[in-house]
């Protein structure tokens, strides 16, 4: 007879920090779907293209990693386990974005962001404070996060080369993908955040997205 393990808040802790290691110090994850710009032809940028593409790719990449800590620190103290399956499973299809960011970053020669590990840290606090207000409180958080990063995504495809048509499509996957999430905890039951914290939320994007760009 077999019996399931039960595992208990620093059981998961480990686990999270574990899977962390692949976003924040480099080792390589792997993407459950293919990468929207498989099918795209060879880019044609000049260098100052390049360089501009590659800086708003890295911030993508790094609100990848910001997006894996806080599923992973709302999953480690949500109460109800519907809603920490459903965390974990937003974070397991956040991989395939970070994935698709980190082989487009190689592609443009460039790096993903040196401060990597200060976004994990901060993001999984924060989203582990967001799951002890409450399930629907945290839930409330996803999808302002979610609603945020829609709209900085609109930015990006904007400001991207008109000539970038391997990014653009990843960040039009990328734009679909995060509506959903925003959708699926609106369903679940997700409060609307009070005015001052969306506002402070948009504030600490503000500064994670302009410091990424260049490190």
């Amino acid at each position: 007879m077999t019996t399931q393990r039960r595992y208990t808040a620093l059981d998961r802790l480990v686990l999270r920090l574990d899977r962390a290691v692949a976003p924040v110090f480099g080792a390589r994850a792997r993407a459950a779907r293919e990468n929207p710009a498989a099918a795209a032809p060879p880019d044609r940028l000049d260098a100052a293209a390049r360089r501009h593409a590659a800086g708003l790719m890295r911030v993508d990449h790094a609100g990848e990693v910001s997006a894996q800590a806080l599923y992973q620190g709302q999953g480690l103290t949500a109460r109800d386990p519907e809603v920490r399956a459903g965390m974990e499973t937003s974070a397991a299809e956040e991989i395939d974005h970070l994935v698709w960011c980190e082989q487009r970053l190689r592609e443009l020669d460039s790096r993903p962001s040196r401060l990597n590990p200060v976004w994990y840290l901060g993001s999984f606090s924060i989203g582990a404070l967001a799951g002890l207000c409450g399930d629907a409180w945290s839930l409330g958080f996803v999808a302002e996060t979610e609603r945020q990063v829609v709209v900085h995504l609109d930015a990006h495809l904007v400001r991207l080369p008109a000539a970038d048509e391997r990014s653009r499509r990843i960040l039009a996957q990328m734009r679909e993908d995060e509506q959903h999430h925003a959708t699926v905890a609106l369903k679940a039951g997700a409060r609307e955040l009070p005015a001052p914290v969306r506002r402070l939320m948009a504030l600490c994007s503000r500064v994670m997205t302009t410091t990424a760009y260049y490190f």
